[in-house]
C-alpha cells in the first residue's frame, strides 16, 4: 500500500525536492497542490481525447 501512495505521490514530492524544499514537512500542502494540477491536467488530456 505504501508503494502505491509514494507511486501516486511522485511527482509533487520531485517537485518540492527540486526546488529544495522537504515534501514531507510543512510543504505537505504544497505538495497536494503540485500533485492536484498535475492529475487534473492530465485527467483533462484523457477526457478531451475522448470527448473529440
Amino acid at each position: 500500500m505504501q508503494q502505491l501512495a509514494d507511486l501516486l505521490f511522485w511527482p509533487g514530492n520531485a517537485i518540492c525536492r527540486k526546488l529544495g524544499i522537504d515534501p514531507n514537512g510543512d510543504a505537505g500542502l504544497l505538495r497536494w497542490l503540485l500533485n492536484s494540477l498535475i492529475y487534473l491536467i492530465i485527467s483533462l488530456i484523457i477526457l478531451w481525447n475522448v470527448v473529440v
